[in-house]
């Protein structure tokens, strides 16, 4: 394992659009930050972010998480670029030359999603922990250590959609078009969502759609914003309260785990059949 990372590693680090695109996502990352410091003055009412308990502990593990997700993008190039790379500049074939079996290959490139989706994970834990000690009202040790599940639902999204956008790679060996697919794959979810949720109802739609990939993504983590409080208060003044399920559940883990194990195979299985 020690052996293919190093390789795979040196690769991205040799190569200077990765680099940038990978320091890039983790300084945009540290943005989050910066919600801390959203003001807005409107006359006599002044409204700041950090005030309205998006920095609360546990809170903040939901909100960190989601926010953090949407910057994935940037190692999703990375990860599409790694492998039309190694098509455009034959190291693909001049690895297995050098006695690299097509397992090992498969296996290097998904270490390094691995580890990509478990330095992301760690790197929010600490921003988020740090931002809480600071903002949080609730500083104690059992409430800051509740719902770190929400961690570890990021950590399986990104893992999924990483392997997916690994897949693609393998599959189209183009960036720009592995990323386009990425786009039309959605389109299409929201194609056949808006199909049977018109043929039957909302409820069946969920229930079907959970099943396809970008939606059990996007399904680990809920948006959080409507657990604000203002948010819940202003709903309950209009009479339409919020009664979501924001909850990390396990068959929503077991979707997205089952999935990434399906995009890994089939790419092994499509270099395992093509002709390098």
């Amino acid at each position: 394992m020690k052996r293919l990372l190093q390789i795979e590693f040196i690769k991205l680090w040799n190569n200077r659009a990765s680099k940038v695109l990978i320091i890039t996502y983790f300084v945009l990352l540290t943005f989050i930050a910066l919600f801390a410091a959203i003001k807005f003055d409107i006359g006599n009412v002044h409204f700041q972010l950090a005030d309205q308990g998006i920095f609360n502990f546990p809170y903040i593990w939901h909100f960190n998480t989601y926010i953090a997700a949407f910057f994935k993008l940037f190692l999703a190039i990375v990860i599409v670029s790694m492998m039309s790379n190694e098509y455009s500049n034959k190291t693909i074939k001049q690895n297995l030359i050098d006695g690299l079996s097509k397992k090992e290959f498969i296996l290097s490139k998904f270490y390094t999603v691995v580890v990509f989706a478990a330095i992301s994970t760690v790197f929010i834990f600490i921003i988020s922990l740090i931002l809480g000690l600071i903002y949080s009202d609730f500083n104690e040790l059992s409430i800051i250590f509740s719902d770190l599940e929400f961690l570890f639902a990021f950590f399986t999204k990104l893992l999924g959609f990483f392997s997916f956008c690994l897949f693609l790679g393998i599959l189209v060996k183009r960036s720009a078009f592995a990323l386009g697919f990425l786009i039309i794959w959605q389109i299409i979810e929201g194609i056949f969502f808006g199909i049977i949720s018109w043929r039957t109802s909302m409820d069946t739609a969920n229930s079907i759609l959970q099943f396809f990939p970008l939606t059990a993504l996007s399904n680990l983590i809920k948006e959080p914003f409507s657990r604000l409080k203002a948010v819940q208060s202003v709903a309950n003044q209009i009479g339409e309260p919020y009664t979501l399920d924001y909850s990390v559940h396990w068959y929503e883990i077991l979707i997205v785990l089952a999935w990434t194990y399906i995009f890994i195979f089939l790419s092994y299985k499509l270099l395992e059949k093509r002709d390098l």
